[in-house]
């Protein structure tokens, strides 16, 4: 109970500080006020937990002032003092919010004792608030622990489902790619330009391999696969990917290369990201919007920002955003897994992602990168490559 922080507010400095003072000895943080004016402006830069207040004084009175402090300062309780004559007071401000009120003269002990009770509604209050919102949070965990239950059920058939055609695809381009190459086939018109197309499908189906993969990651651990990384290669891909898509929305896609330095980390997890955020982007950007994509320095490692010109995120919902299954898209249109699975990637690759929104405004998703990362398990010999990747980095030779 001690270093309670208590507001003395009287006008009568002569019945003031000498209660502060004996309150003080016994513990209490005392501050004092001397008209309710006062006591409004101090509590806008000091924190307080009781307010002792007289409700007799010039200006603004005790009644009134408790009002204000009520409506602007939230979790601070306010004990009255009155006069004989004026319990009616007393009564009329718990009515309208006080803890208590007592009658001058007062029994100094009997004010301590008031205030102690009052800071112990504070801090039964606040235990109550703690206890919902750890419910509330709790309850989330389970939902979200039951959808990934229920999903990883159905990873398995969902992979198989998946790859089946995409296999049958791959082998598909592997025939026309034999055919292309027969001698005679030297002279069918437009050949580069089939042998071109062979190449994006085999691309693609790689890509979506590799994605449906990487989404389904938080179920059945994937094999890591590092190597020198290009981000601004990664973003470039990731634009063409997806440019048709925000063209068609009248979108502009912006691309600003501060930074040229090559990475030693997981690519096919990091192009994952990209065309989580990006495709995030063009989905919240309406007509003649505009989003920025910015590659830049971090110390030794490589910072990457995508924003958009887009409706912006409530402030209630951005602490939500990385949750599973959490969307603010309408339903069908959106699975609530696409910053979820982005935040673990880039946890897994040791770099951090943060998110900031305003709504009206945009939203900006800032992704920062380590220069190297060598996965838990890597043989000594991967290892010395990343090694030979810092160096390079830092143009020193290698102890």
């Amino acid at each position: 109970m001690n270093n309670i922080r208590v507001l003395l507010v009287d006008d009568e400095a002569d019945f003031r500080r000498p209660i502060a003072k004996r309150l003080d000895r016994r513990g209490f943080e005392i501050h004092e006020a001397g008209s309710g004016e006062a006591a409004l402006d101090y509590l806008e830069n000091t924190p307080v937990d009781v307010v002792v207040l007289d409700v007799k004084m010039p200006g603004l009175n005790g009644i009134d002032t408790m009002a204000r402090i009520k409506e602007k300062f939230h979790g601070i309780e306010v004990i009255l003092l009155t006069g004989h004559s004026s319990t009616e007071d007393g009564v009329a401000g718990i009515k309208q919010g006080a803890f208590d009120y007592l009658t001058k003269p007062i029994a100094l002990e009997q004010l301590a004792g008031k205030i102690r009770q009052a800071h112990e509604k504070i801090r039964r209050e606040i235990e109550k608030q703690r206890e919902a919102e750890y419910r509330a949070k709790m309850e989330q965990q389970m939902i979200a622990t039951e959808r990934l239950a229920s999903l990883g059920t159905l990873s398995t058939g969902i992979a198989h489902e998946i790859d089946n055609p995409l296999a049958i695809i791959k082998e598909s381009t592997g025939y026309l790619r034999l055919v292309l190459s027969k001698a005679e086939m030297a002279g069918i018109p437009r050949k580069k330009d089939l042998v071109n197309a062979v190449d994006k499908i085999e691309a693609a189906v790689d890509r979506t391999r590799r994605i449906t993969h990487q989404l389904l990651g938080f179920v059945r651990k994937q094999e890591k696969s590092f190597m020198e990384t290009d981000l601004k290669a990664l973003v470039d891909e990731t634009v063409d990917f997806l440019g048709k898509e925000a063209m068609h929305n009248h979108i502009e896609i912006r691309v600003q290369a501060r930074s040229q330095k090559v990475i030693w980390s997981n690519p096919y997890e990091i192009r994952q990201v990209l065309i989580n955020l990006v495709t995030n982007a063009i989905h919240a950007t309406p007509a003649g919007g505009k989003i920025s994509i910015e590659i830049m320095d971090r110390g030794e490692g490589i910072g990457l920002t995508v924003a958009d010109t887009g409706s912006g995120i409530p402030r209630e919902n951005l602490e939500k955003v990385f949750e599973p299954f959490f969307t603010t898209k309408p339903p069908g249109q959106g699975t609530g897994l696409g910053l979820y699975v982005s935040r673990g990637i880039i946890s897994r690759l040791g770099g951090k992602i943060e998110i900031e929104s305003r709504v009206g405004y945009g939203t900006k998703v800032f992704v920062e990168l380590p220069p190297c990362l060598s996965p838990e398990g890597q043989i000594q010999d991967d290892e010395n490559i990343c090694y030979e990747i810092l160096n390079k980095i830092k143009g020193e030779p290698k102890s």
